[in-house]
């Protein structure tokens, strides 16, 4: 092998991995306060990706479950949740949003079922 062709491999080989980052999380997350206890989430796909089309509610719950902890709340409910594909000019994207409410613990009983 030439290294002429070593070289135009490691480039194509450089410029897929930029393109399709094969250890970049498969959702972006956009979040923001909609007051004290009460976030919107904006979840995007990346545009390249081998599998994960079906964990925008697993990556809405690890982030509602980390702002939580963050901020001591005893736990959170889902408001909204919807999802779809956005289609754009080069290519459709998978894109969900939501909206959590932190509860403190009087509040974190399954759907408010059980009141004190």
């Amino acid at each position: 092998m030439s290294l002429s062709t070593l070289a135009t491999a490691a480039v194509v080989g450089a410029a897929i991995y930029l393109v399709y980052d094969p250890l970049a999380p498969n959702w972006e997350i956009e979040e923001s306060r909609l007051n004290e206890d009460t976030y919107r989430f904006s979840l995007k796909m990346k545009r390249y990706h081998t599998g994960g089309a079906g964990e925008s509610m697993q990556a809405l719950k690890r982030r509602a479950s980390q702002i939580q902890y963050e901020q001591g709340f005893a736990g959170y409910q889902i408001l909204e949740y919807t999802e779809g594909i956005d289609s754009q000019t080069i290519g459709a994207r998978r894109m969900a949003e939501g909206v959590i409410k932190l509860v403190q613990r009087q509040q974190a009983d399954s759907f408010l079922q059980n009141p004190p």
